[in-house]
């Protein structure tokens, strides 16, 4: 029995989270592309929730969306009230349901929210 055996040396562990970490931050990015472009609803990712995007704050998926910056990010989930830091993935039900449902209220004032019209002003 002269049998040898090949050792493979592992992977360290700081290698392997990094890899990992890149991978999430690719899909994160295509994630956020998508959106930007209106290929992907933002309902639909907060409703589903992918694994790539339950670590990602709420304000950053938001601002993924075209002529969505900080400032309409915040006064926006001030109205739920949600801290912007808030990730996808620690959300309730009850949360993505509201946030959906806000969102969707955005988009038939074609994307000029409530609070954004100046008074007197009208939405022609």
């Amino acid at each position: 029995m002269n049998a040898t055996a090949t050792i493979v040396p592992a992977v360290p562990q700081h290698l392997r989270a990094l890899q990992r970490a890149n991978e999430v931050r690719l899909a994160r990015a295509e994630l956020k592309r998508a959106i930007a472009d209106g290929e992907m609803d933002i309902a639909e990712v907060i409703l589903d929730c992918p694994p790539e995007a339950q670590s990602m704050a709420v304000a950053d998926l938001l601002m993924s969306q075209r002529r969505w910056g900080q400032t309409r990010c915040r006064r926006f989930l001030a109205q739920i009230p949600m801290s912007e830091k808030k990730t996808l993935g620690s959300m309730t039900e009850r949360q993505r349901r509201a946030l959906v449902k806000m969102l969707a209220a955005v988009r038939a004032t074609r994307m000029r929210p409530a609070w954004a019209i100046e008074p007197g002003s009208t939405l022609s």
